[in-house]
């Protein structure tokens, strides 16, 4: 994960000295920020030059390794908790500070990724002579994010130049206008360079941001229904966030405080597969699921809620994987339970995972993200029209 891309023989030559700013949140851990940090570093090494953009504060730090030729400009204007006026006047800072550093980066096109980061850029944007791209990184039907956005998103998207999703029940959600000018780009899995196998203490993973979308306090009902059946078995959950006290709380109400671990987020990106067992994802709700796909690369056996959307993509139920009803709290243990209880099933789903997964090899999808950068060349190629 994170290496440079300059070993892949992938990239449309026209875009090669193309300037792209890319415009996220931020540069912690997380999918969307994998996909840009595998994305710009591939840009760089064909020698692109990208400029990318956060709300970050100035002194924060990525959780992934960028290529040092690109130029990471932070505005000092996060998320925050705040009253209704105070949250107004930021989304004010954040386009005025977000207009000038695009205007400053003076690109060929622009790529935002995640809603609300998608909407500030499109209006930061308004009357400049370059076409933009936003990426929807999530479940665009289950994700909250409020009527106010929502209505935003519906006036403003129509005013970019293309959209990018990552299945096509993504992409379908959107009026038609859009989807004539769609892209879908599956998620590249892009193991840690130089990873070794430390298995055997029977870990069942489980990873990602501690929040409700998530469902890890569904994984925690699950697994204490199975957990007696498998004594010598534990839980594992990598990641941080809002939920900490609450998952905490649920773990202690089931007596699992010695069979439930929330370590935080790994040292180093993607280290987790090392020492997994089994691989679970709880989700309620997915943009695509980025961690299971990482665990069928590593040859885990994994065990999924075939929840929207993603895991359906990924996982032939029965074949590579076991899938299960979303929210489905008896079927998850059940489906756990036969898995931790017969190897030899582990070892056939496992086999069958690592082979599956070769398709999402990133020298594939890097060549789809190169497709679309291309188109949106021709069209400033082109001029307004």
């Amino acid at each position: 994960m994170n290496e440079s891309a300059s070993s892949w023989s992938v990239g449309v030559p026209s875009i090669a000295g193309a300037r792209m700013t890319i415009v996220v949140p931020a540069l912690g851990a997380g999918g969307t920020e994998h996909v840009v940090n595998l994305v710009t570093n591939h840009w760089t090494s064909i020698g692109c030059a990208v400029t990318i953009i956060t709300l970050e504060p100035p002194g924060a730090r990525p959780y992934y390794n960028f290529d040092p030729g690109i130029v990471i400009e932070r505005l000092g204007v996060p998320p925050q908790r705040v009253s209704k006026l105070r949250s107004g006047l930021l989304v004010l800072q954040r386009i005025r500070r977000l207009r000038a550093a695009i205007e400053r980066s003076r690109p060929d096109f622009v790529m935002s990724f995640l809603t609300r980061t998608n909407v500030l850029t499109l209006i930061a944007t308004m009357g400049l002579a370059f076409p933009v791209i936003v990426s929807e990184r999530n479940n665009p039907a289950l994700q909250p994010f409020g009527p106010f956005w929502k209505w935003l998103q519906r006036l403003l998207y129509p005013r970019a130049f293309g959209l990018v999703t990552m299945t096509r029940g993504a992409l379908d959600y959107f009026p038609e206008r859009m989807r004539s000018r769609g892209w879908v780009i599956a998620n590249a899995v892009d193991l840690p360079a130089g990873w070794r196998k430390r298995r055997g203490k029977k870990i069942l993973a489980a990873v990602g941001r501690l929040t409700h979308q998530k469902g890890f306090d569904l994984l925690i009902e699950a697994f204490a229904r199975i957990s007696a059946r498998h004594p010598e078995w534990k839980l594992v959950i990598w990641g941080e966030g809002e939920a900490r006290k609450s998952l905490e709380a649920l773990r202690n109400a089931f007596g699992l405080e010695g069979k439930v671990e929330m370590p935080g987020v790994t040292e180093r990106p993607g280290m987790w597969v090392e020492t997994a067992d089994v691989f679970v994802l709880s989700s309620r709700y997915e943009g695509w699921g980025i961690v299971l796909l990482e665990a069928m690369a590593a040859g885990l056996p994994v065990v999924s809620f075939a929840c929207e959307w993603g895991p359906s993509d990924m996982v032939e139920n029965g074949e590579d994987g076991i899938l299960v009803p979303g929210n489905d709290v008896e079927a998850l243990a059940e489906a756990l339970s036969s898995v931790l209880g017969n190897a030899p099933l582990r070892k056939r789903l496992a086999a069958s995972a690592a082979a599956s997964a070769k398709k999402y090899a990133p020298e594939r999808i890097l060549s789809q993200w190169d497709a679309v950068a291309a188109s949106a060349l021709e069209r400033q190629a082109a001029g307004p029209g």
